[in-house]
């Protein structure tokens, strides 16, 4: 089976680790903050706040920002439900913006109208999470010159976007945004077997996730209610989380953020290549807008499946039965059965769910070989025939 997506663990990955392993710390040493140092220099930003993954991610972002009981989160359809679980952790409202229908991104034009009603009603989200949906960036410059417009923080969702560039600039460095996160699963661009990162260029922010992650505890004098009277005082200064990550991961990050620009270099070329052996098929390739660079985690393509008089099961089916390990990103997350129960009904969005109804994400990762990349395409064209 060809896998949709799978990580690359190289000799230095592994030595890496077992240096940890046969160190004196296996959580809370120096590795940690070293990881957390490559992403501040790649993203070119100021902190990166390590955790365990991404949706501790957002979670500790959503509480940094203040997110709480009355306040309201606006999310893509589109996305993992972790976009949209981490405002409801923190007691929020959850609703919805419809897609770009070409780059399947949180659509700046259907941000604009919702927040127009939402202002008249009351209603103005406290946060928006733009998710970089397959590693291509949303159109992140209208979308914050509207927070700046409706007053809302923006976290952008970069889980799939490690290595991406925006306008030239790396995607993590919070130009338009308040908090960036990233993903480190396996069949991420980049992993740590599990794992995230939240950056920011805010000193208060950056602070309020550090408590955060790690069961809000503080020994810095600053925060802290009292002077320290011993060696072993800590206080607990608000309800945190043991969101930290382990040393093993964080050495498994840096040896493999040495590769990054690598890793997505590997999948421009694949999806160059798809492009063009798949231009006689009948199927839409994803679109890349000339503002992104994208980091290519996922090459979701799209097929009109009534027209060719077959079904996506069907398809899906015989794609997997032939070997091809294609996935589907995402069943729009509003009509989830959970969410269902929050309200959320068919045809709340229904850009999103055109999108999933005719949606397949084909494989591409690093260790692909264009053999196998002919194999998924002829399985295409003999499943679509």
């Amino acid at each position: 089976m060809i896998p949709y997506g799978k990580q690359n663990i190289s000799q230095a990955d592994i030595d890496a680790v077992v240096e940890v392993l046969q160190s004196d710390f296996l959580t809370q040493g120096p590795k940690v903050p070293l990881f957390e140092k490559s992403l501040m220099d790649y993203c070119q930003v100021e902190h990166a706040l390590a955790v365990n993954s991404a949706t501790s991610a957002l979670h500790i972002a959503c509480l940094a920002l203040g997110l709480g009981k009355g306040d309201v989160l606006w999310t893509s359809p589109i996305t993992f439900v972790a976009s949209a679980n981490c405002g409801l952790y923190c007691g929020a409202q959850v609703d919805f913006v419809d897609i770009d229908t070409a780059t399947y991104n949180l659509c700046p034009v259907k941000l604009e109208a919702k927040l127009v009603n939402a202002k008249k009603d009351g209603t103005l989200p406290k946060v928006v999470i733009p998710v970089h949906l397959a590693g291509q960036c949303c159109d992140m410059q209208r979308i914050h010159a509207l927070s700046v417009e409706y007053g809302f923080f923006i976290i952008e969702d970069a889980s799939h976007a490690i290595g991406a560039k925006y306008l030239g600039q790396p995607v993590g460095g919070c130009q338009y945004s308040d908090i960036t996160v990233f993903s480190f699963h396996p069949v991420k661009i980049i992993t740590t077997a599990e794992g995230g990162v939240a950056t920011t260029n805010s000193a208060e922010l950056a602070s309020k996730m550090d408590l955060y992650r790690s069961h809000g505890i503080t020994r810095n004098p600053e925060l802290m209610k009292q002077a320290a009277a011993s060696g072993w005082y800590y206080e607990q200064i608000c309800l945190g989380f043991n969101y930290r990550m382990t040393e093993m991961q964080a050495a498994l990050g840096v040896s493999q953020m040495t590769r990054l620009d690598e890793f997505v270099a590997k999948r421009q070329v694949l999806a160059k290549r798809y492009h063009e052996l798949l231009a006689s098929l009948p199927l839409t390739v994803p679109y890349q807008s000339p503002d992104s660079y994208s980091a290519l985690h996922l090459y979701p393509i799209q097929i009109d499946f009534t027209a060719l008089g077959k079904t996506h099961e069907g398809v899906f089916s015989a794609l997997r039965d032939k070997g091809i390990g294609v996935n589907l990103h995402y069943i729009p997350v509003h009509r989830q059965p959970y969410y269902a129960e929050l309200g959320f009904t068919s045809g709340d969005f229904p850009l999103s769910e055109a999108y999933y109804d005719e949606a397949i994400s084909i494989p591409i990762y690093f260790d692909m070989t264009f053999e196998q990349q002919d194999e998924v395409v002829e399985a295409l064209r003999l499943v679509l025939q």
